[in-house]
Order: C-alpha cells, then structure tokens, then sequence
C-alpha cells in the first residue's frame, strides 16, 4: 500500500523524468537554437517542420522516448483511478457503517463531536489519560454504552456506535465544548 509520502515521492520523480526529457527535445527539435517555438518567420513552428530538422542522430530516439512519455501517461492514469476506486470503496464502507446509527443520529453529527474532541483520530488520549478515543468517552462513559476495555483500543465502528447510542440518550450534554 502507497504511503502519502511515497506517492508523492513517486509524482515527483516522474515530473522530474518528463522535464529532463522535454528540455533537451525542444532544444534540439528547435531550428536554428529557437527554442522560443517560433521559426525564422516568426511563426510557431508546426510538428511537420520539426521533423526535417531534427539531426540523422537524434531521429532514433523520439520513437522511444514518446514511448516512454506514454508509459508514463498510462501509469498516472493507473494511480489516480486506482485512488478513486479506494476512495468509493472508502466511502462505501463509511456508509455502511454508518447506516444502522442507533437512535437517528446523523453521520455529520458524530463526525463534528469527532473532528473537535480528537481530531477524528480512534486511539487520541488526553494529556492526562482519562479521556480516550474518538470521542474522547471516560471509562465509566464508556461502560455505561456497554463498552468494555479501553475505548482507544477499540475499533472505530464501535466508537462510532458507542458514541451514538450516547448521543441518543443524553444529546450533546456528554460534549459539552464539542456538542
């Protein structure tokens, strides 16, 4: 699996890649060193004038670097749908968990209680230890939902589903900074 980091590690080497190959293509394929893309006459110079232009020595590698350039193009578009793929699924499974919230609790509500008492993250503990989780429960909080064991060693979904039937009988009282 691609790290954030390694991905865009990945994007800038292959920018770095089609730089290197365009800077000295267009300096070659530019007649005379015009390298502005305009021809003695001013004019922007078509792909079809390039071509005679380009030196006996150079002609045999623009097959295999507009190969090249392809490969690259492919392998992105390989990326980014493979991340709009993970995204749905993400997404899906979101909403699935998400479907059977007790007491009609809203997604949007849980995440907003979430976002300000930990940031979203599942295993945040207090400074002082006595607050743990997603929604930051108390042990006593989090025994009283039917939860057991320390809630930021629990699974997000049960978070979730903890926090939910907390909110389905007391509201916002439970947050009162965040709710």
């Amino acid at each position: 699996m691609l790290t954030k980091h390694t991905y865009s590690a990945r994007i800038y080497l292959i920018s770095i890649l089609l730089l290197a190959l365009a800077i000295p293509a267009v300096a070659l394929a530019a007649p005379n060193g015009d390298v502005g893309g305009s021809g003695e006459s001013g004019s922007p110079v078509q792909r079809a004038d390039l071509a005679p232009a380009l030196p006996a020595a150079i002609d045999p590698l623009t097959g295999p670097a507009r190969r090249f350039q392809r490969a690259i193009r492919i392998h992105l578009q390989r990326i980014h749908a493979a991340r709009r793929a993970r995204r749905a699924r993400l997404q899906r499974e979101r909403e699935e968990a998400f479907a059977s919230l007790p007491g009609g609790v809203s997604i949007a509500t849980l995440e907003s209680i979430a976002a300000c008492e930990s940031g979203g993250d599942p295993a945040a503990v207090s400074s002082d230890g006595s607050y743990r989780g997603k929604y930051q429960f108390s042990y006593g909080t989090w025994a009283s939902v039917g939860g057991s064991g320390d809630p930021a060693t629990a699974p997000e979904q049960e978070q979730d589903y903890r926090a939910a039937l907390l909110y389905a009988s007391s509201g916002s009282s439970p947050w009162p900074i965040c709710g």
